[in-house]
């Protein structure tokens, strides 16, 4: 893993876009880290493997904006990887960078929380401002690739329906820790709010995964937001 030093570059510049580089190339990752830390707006913060074990506490530690992911040569599935990225930085953006071109691993992407998918062959310059948009909130996919993700996340949405989908299934409690779960909140964080202990959190966590047919607090939190749960205010949250 290596890391950059706040002191030095772009890093320290509080308005930068923060980057972390996701690829088990190591030398092509360090040519892209150059490219773009030549950019004023942006801040490489650290680059690593895909499994390498320090990478969940270097993400938590550095707090990236967006994460640049390379999966086609990453030694963990991209569920997997996209999982621990999340639960190490909730609040970063996920941007694939990619040589595939099937518009199928694009929908897959978007469903494992991705909010962009860039071609290698775009380039630096148009790598850059999917990078600047997605900071700013925005979404990039391919325009050949749009529509069959546009149908995916729709068909999702569609089978997620609160009156007929899975979430129907929970009870008043289990749907209250699912809210948790997409408000980011952790196990402990949760029991304190809802005065439960953590294990009788635990076992609620787990029937909600297996009642939305789901392995994972990713898996668990797409199923609830493509069902329209949304993150709550914080002046919405349990005291």
């Amino acid at each position: 893993m290596r890391t950059l030093p706040a002191a030095s570059g772009t890093v320290s510049r509080v308005d930068a876009v923060r980057l972390w580089l996701v690829d088990d190339h190591v030398l092509l990752t360090e040519a892209l880290a150059g490219r773009l830390a030549a950019f004023a707006d942006l801040a490489v913060a650290g680059w690593c493997a895909s499994d390498d074990p320090r990478l969940a506490a270097g993400l938590a530690r550095e707090l990236p904006d967006v994460i640049v992911v390379e999966p086609e040569r990453a030694r963990l599935s991209e569920d997997r990887l996209f999982a621990l990225i999340q639960d190490a930085a909730p609040d970063a953006r996920i941007v694939v960078l990619t040589a595939g071109r099937e518009p199928e691993r694009a929908l897959a992407a978007a469903r494992a929380g991705a909010q962009a998918w860039v071609p290698k062959a775009a380039g630096t310059t148009h790598l850059v401002e999917v990078l600047r948009g997605v900071r700013r909130g925005d979404a990039w996919f391919p325009p050949r690739c749009l529509g069959v993700v546009l149908r995916g996340l729709r068909a999702d949405a569609h089978r997620a329906r609160p009156e007929g989908g899975p979430l129907a299934a929970l009870s008043g409690r289990e749907r209250e820790v699912l809210g948790c779960l997409v408000d980011g909140m952790r196990g402990p964080e949760i029991a304190a709010a809802l005065g439960l202990s953590t294990n009788t959190i635990r076992a609620h966590t787990h029937s909600v995964y297996a009642k939305l047919g789901v392995h994972s607090r990713l898996q668990a939190v797409k199923a609830a937001r493509a069902a329209g749960l949304s993150p709550r205010t914080p002046a919405d949250l349990p005291l």
